[in-house]
């Protein structure tokens, strides 16, 4: 498993705020790192983290999925709650955290579900790491740590995924590096990737693939996720027709400039 990181008392300590029938995970007030619907701890309450679970369309039975970045549990939960075929590993530095698990009603480690306090970067580096779903939604105060946007952490991603795997990835649009961390994960998954921003311009998800899953998906009409009951599904729809239409942008052909002049007559 991967390192223990340094002591805590390097790590920033987040804190917790309850309102309005919600509880939110924030190093600041001016973000969320995450947020749970009081009435319904399992939902998905923040856009992005729906549009994260656009990996089913690609890899519809995970068998084996990692996360780095645990922030108040949302995906991890979502994910054990609804994949009961899959394995999932979390990684989170923090130790302060995972200390606030209980909070957002994580559940406890099992024979298929596990938190531990490590490096991510370090996590991907393992040799026998076969991954068939990869998410990345780990920030600290200041943003996406640099360990978790170098071209050897991308590279290490694609070796860490099975063929056909999908990394799944929250950046800033915000982040004045936003440019080149996509041109890194370009380089690293041979241009296999595409990106969903979310509505407010806020969030970008970036899906990457390591093989061809996302040239050989066929889009139709969006459907509820294999496996789902209809209240998580329908939770999911929308996010789901977000990605099949930036699937289907990223896969359009570049008009030519014979095609422009051809079509202006």
């Amino acid at each position: 498993m991967a390192d223990t990181p340094p002591d805590s008392d390097q790590h920033a300590k987040p804190f917790v705020v309850k309102s309005r029938g919600a509880k939110t995970l924030h190093f600041s007030m001016a973000t969320i790192q995450s947020r749970m619907r009081l009435d319904d701890p399992f939902a998905l309450d923040l856009d992005y983290t729906r549009t994260m679970m656009g990996f089913l369309l690609f890899v519809p039975a995970p068998q084996h999925i990692g996360m780095i970045g645990l922030g108040g549990g949302s995906l991890a939960k979502f994910c054990h709650r609804h994949l009961p075929g899959a394995h999932i590993e979390v990684v989170e530095i923090n130790p302060h955290v995972i200390a606030l698990r209980d909070e957002f009603c994580v559940p406890p480690d099992d024979h298929r579900f596990s938190v531990s306090q490590g490096d991510g970067a370090r996590y991907v580096r393992q040799a026998d790491l076969a991954l068939d779903v990869l998410i990345i939604d780990g920030f600290d105060p200041s943003g996406l740590p640099e360990a978790l946007g170098s071209q050897r952490f991308d590279d290490d991603c694609f070796d860490a995924l099975r063929p056909g795997g999908v990394l799944v990835m929250n950046l800033h649009l915000g982040d004045p590096r936003y440019d080149i961390l996509i041109d890194r994960l370009r380089r690293s998954f041979d241009d296999a990737l595409f990106t969903v921003d979310d509505s407010d311009r806020s969030n970008s998800i970036v899906f990457a693939t390591k093989g061809s899953a996302f040239a050989q998906y066929r889009p139709g009409m969006a459907s509820p996720p294999m496996g789902l009951d209809a209240g998580p599904a329908d939770e999911l729809l929308r996010a789901y027709a977000q990605v099949v239409g930036a699937l289907k942008r990223h896969r359009a052909p570049i008009p030519q400039a014979t095609d422009l002049l051809h079509a202006r007559h």
